[in-house]
């Protein structure tokens, strides 16, 4: 079993910057891929950064690109989310989650993930 928290999320005006950090425990050997997800009320949940824990590679959705960075810190089984120039459509809960499938990386599809955080809101005024 792999247990996420989150923390760090916010109220930010338009053009700040906030860290959102993911601490896993538990079995995390077993993960191969952490992702980032965002959910706005009234809309589905959708793939924001993914990382490869296995390589270090990185995947965005096009919306954030150049904005927001996805990194680790392997000795603190800590997975962050660095979002800068934030917009007020970046509004929405934000989930850390992790998968133990190889593809998931790829994929970005939200059933290839094993394990969700309980998230942590991010709320930007213009």
């Amino acid at each position: 079993l792999v247990q996420l928290v989150e923390s760090g999320g916010g109220s930010v005006q338009a053009g700040g910057s906030l860290r959102l950090s993911c601490a896993a425990s538990g079995y995390t050997s077993s993960i191969n891929c952490m992702g980032w997800f965002r959910q706005a009320p009234g809309k589905e949940r959708e793939g924001v950064a993914m990382l490869s824990t296995d390589g270090g590679r990185t995947r965005y959705d096009d919306s954030v690109k150049g904005r927001f960075t996805i990194s680790q810190d392997h000795a603190k089984n800590t997975v962050y989310l660095q979002m800068n120039s934030l917009k007020p459509e970046d509004t929405a809960m934000y989930y850390c989650a992790a998968s133990l499938s190889w593809y998931a990386c790829s994929s970005g599809y939200l059933a290839d993930f094993d394990y969700w955080g309980q998230g942590t809101q991010v709320t930007v005024s213009s």
